[in-house]
């Protein structure tokens, strides 16, 4: 097991995909590839579509093996059922690019808590690529050089102490439980890497000093110090609607929350990354190096980084 890693993080400017930095330099074998989403669902509207399009794009390009959904999947309200009209419009008429039809490995957000979050996991019986089996679970992967990487997906919202009493519905959900649960099975994890995967933030690139709604404090009294504790070198969430990476206290955090409505963020205020742009998340792995882009809606790769092991 890598108990020690150091990083190295690298931006990029690129025209298009298949040709930046994050995207093509482990496509093919050399690695396992995938694409990452958050806070999407919506009818198509917001540049749902257009994403959805250029994400399939991509994922064609690079090989991808299977897309990851970071929560928020349908807004505003979550669904009302496994026959909600919401699977529809917001999902199997968007994501249609033959490459979106494998597994899609789905964590919950907020706005999920507030309808049926049942319904999204009996989905997974009905449905040929949506997988969630659980509110939080954990997965191994095998790489194509035989190394093995280890991802966590967490149900973050159960953490957030203001959503008590609110329209997200958390309450009955034990996420001391949870903690205990990720503590062990990060510690019991001998892959190359560990990856752990959460709606919500932790730290981001902008802090919450403009009075919006970025950091969680919560997760960084709770969460974060067992990530610490297990040297995990990467946390990927969405919640904030953009896209956005730094690397804080040997973690790397990267959030990818613009699949559909964004805003725009002001600068990055420590050392990071962070765009308004519409777009998701590419991420290749190997035994000796792990990479990942920012990609926004019409290709380009507007950020991208490498981890190395130690």
């Amino acid at each position: 097991m890598l108990l020690t890693r150091r990083r190295f993080i690298s931006s990029s400017l690129a025209l298009g995909a298949g040709s930046a930095f994050g995207a093509p330099a482990l496509a093919g074998t050399a690695a396992l590839n995938c694409v990452l989403i958050g806070d999407w669902g919506r009818h198509g509207h917001d540049y749902q579509r257009a994403v959805a399009v250029q994400m399939g794009k991509t994922a064609a390009a690079i090989g991808s093996r299977y897309t990851v959904s970071v929560g928020d999947n349908f807004y505003e309200n979550g669904v009302t059922g496994v026959d909600d009209p919401q699977w529809e419009s917001s999902f199997e008429k968007i994501y249609t690019a033959p490459s979106l039809q494998s597994t899609w490995k789905v964590i919950l957000g907020n706005h999920d808590y507030r309808g049926n979050v049942q319904a999204q996991l009996d989905y997974s019986a009905m449905s040929h690529r949506w997988r969630l089996p659980a509110r939080y679970y954990t997965e191994t992967q095998t790489l194509p050089d035989g190394a093995r990487a280890d991802f966590f997906y967490l149900d973050t919202s159960p953490f957030i102490k203001k959503y008590l009493g609110s329209k997200v519905k958390i309450e009955g959900q034990d996420s001391q439980a949870q903690l205990d649960w990720l503590d062990t099975a990060l510690a019991a994890s001998t892959a190359h890497w560990k990856i752990v995967v959460g709606h919500h933030p932790i730290y981001t690139a902008l802090d919450d000093s403009d009075g919006e709604d970025h950091d969680q404090p919560d997760l960084i009294a709770r969460l974060n110090p067992v990530l610490a504790k297990h040297d995990v070198p990467l946390y990927i969430c969405g919640h904030d609607h953009c896209l956005q990476s730094v690397e804080m206290g040997g973690t790397t955090y990267v959030v990818t929350g613009a699949g559909s409505q964004t805003y725009t963020p002001r600068p990055a205020i420590r050392g990071g990354f962070a765009s308004g742009a519409h777009g998701f998340m590419s991420l290749h792995i190997s035994g000796h190096k792990l990479q990942y882009g920012l990609v926004d809606m019409t290709g380009k790769t507007i950020y991208a980084g490498l981890i190395t092991p130690a």
